[in-house]
């Protein structure tokens, strides 16, 4: 696709820092550097992937707004697959705006959010699902978010989904054979054998369809909140998963009021730590208002901490909130193993499912069984052991959706296969499978679509 206009961004973060970088993309941006760019040294014209020192500079007087290094990446070997022009400025957000203002002046207009990745899409350089993994890598907390969303820009997704449409492009194109052909003797055997390859492409788009649970947590991680009633180490144990005090401890119930959120690695999950007030009858209008909240935070959490204090046998309150979270995908964590140990494991049988272990002892104090504690966590939040995690994962709403619309095609062109219904009726419902499907990689994608995932974005990107 060939754009007519030119734009303009800061690449960089806001604030102050050594380098920041403007990005210029479109058919007027070698022009811009001719008329912006005073060379170091002499220079009869730019040369496409070279990096070049000189000045930016007002081209009416000549005067130098900063020292900067320029490249200029001819299409289509570049980001956007247009001519690209990145100039490489001192990082002050003064100077960055100056630059930025010489360029939409000399003929460029400003990027809107996440354009300079659309423009990519659009010209071939990536397909929607590698789009998507560009904002997944900017975003990403944690090394194993990271790996994955670099294994979908790298193609892996995008390779399972082609594999998945070529076998159904086989599909159909032996359904269509058969529209030509329907007088044929065999086609009740070709219809039976066409049956049996949809349900075996619809069970390889279940087992990828199953990777969003993962995909998702390592994309936008989870919520767990830590729940018990006061004095049980909510605080400390928070305060030990983060490495530093963030919330004060101390022996007097009700300390915390209101819940303290924090984000962490844990086990490569990003997690949302909530420490809340302690769960029990409030004895004022500010700790009732406490307990409210926590019991809020609860509500909404992906899943539970529940702490207990090992060193005292059940309470009421413990009893009461063990009743309340069951619904809730929880870890039950007996407190407190550095003092004599006096809550038995045995007395919360009746608080888990039948054949769970999900019960941890540690001393959130000294940090006694905190590995212990984040593998259960890890285990009980992703429902799978971390090495059995497939190759490719599909990590965002839409695409899950779009699993689910091919699913329904292909399975409405089975019935309709053993309903003995028209081959054209079949392959129909076979074709709009395959739109479906499309929408992953951008094949078929609506625009609306498209608009609100590239609105996602920065500007700049």
């Amino acid at each position: 696709m060939i754009f007519r206009d030119t734009i303009a961004a800061i690449a960089t973060p806001p604030g102050i820092g050594g380098i920041g970088v403007i990005r210029i993309s479109g058919p007027a941006a070698e022009n811009i550097a001719r008329r912006l760019f005073r060379p170091g040294r002499p220079v009869a014209a730019l040369q496409s992937h070279r990096l070049y020192h000189g000045e930016i500079i007002d081209p009416e007087t000549g005067a130098a707004f900063d020292e900067v290094l320029l490249s200029l990446l001819k299409a289509p070997r570049s980001y956007t697959g247009e001519d690209t022009l990145e100039i490489s400025c001192h990082g002050g957000p003064l100077v960055l705006q100056t630059v930025l203002e010489e360029a939409l002046r000399a003929g460029a207009r400003p990027a809107e959010r996440g354009e300079f990745t659309k423009r990519a899409y659009l010209n071939g350089r990536l397909d929607l699902a590698q789009a998507e993994a560009v904002l997944d890598i900017i975003t990403a907390q944690t090394r194993p978010g990271l790996a994955a969303a670099v294994d979908r820009l790298q193609g892996a997704l995008s390779g399972r989904i082609e594999a998945i449409r070529n076998r159904i492009i086989d599909l159909l194109a032996g359904i269509e054979a058969a529209i030509d052909f329907s007088e044929d003797d065999a086609t009740d055997e070709k219809s039976g054998d066409s049956a049996s390859r949809i349900r075996e492409i619809i069970a390889g788009i279940a087992t990828l369809a199953a990777t969003y649970r993962r995909g998702r947590i390592y994309r936008e991680g989870i919520g767990v909140v830590i729940a018990g009633r006061p004095n049980v180490g909510k605080s400390s144990l928070l305060n030990h998963l983060l490495g530093e005090k963030r919330a004060i401890v101390t022996s007097v119930p009700g300390t915390t009021r209101d819940f303290i959120e924090e984000t962490v690695d844990l086990g490569g999950i990003p997690v949302r730590l909530t420490d809340t007030a302690g769960l029990r009858p409030a004895e004022n209008a500010i700790e009732k208002e406490g307990v409210e909240r926590a019991w809020e935070r609860l509500a909404n959490a992906d899943a539970v901490l529940l702490l207990l204090d090992g060193s005292e046998n059940l309470t009421k309150d413990d009893r009461e909130i063990l009743v309340k979270t069951t619904a809730k995908p929880r870890l039950l964590v007996i407190n407190k193993s550095d003092l004599p140990a006096r809550l038995a494991e045995e007395s919360l049988k009746g608080f888990l499912p039948e054949g769970t272990a999900q019960v941890v002892r540690i001393s959130a104090k000294y940090g006694h069984g905190i590995d212990r504690l984040t593998a259960a966590l890890r285990d009980l939040v992703l429902a799978t052991p971390a090495e059995e995690a497939p190759g490719a994962m599909i990590a965002h709403l839409h695409q899950k959706v779009a699993l689910e619309k091919t699913t329904e095609g292909l399975a409405r062109a089975a019935d309709g296969l053993s309903e003995g219904l028209p081959a054209e009726l079949v392959a129909l419902e076979i074709r709009e499978a395959l739109d479906a499907l499309g929408e992953i990689t951008g094949r078929t994608t609506p625009e609306e679509v498209l608009d609100r995932v590239f609105a996602k974005f920065c500007i700049g990107k």
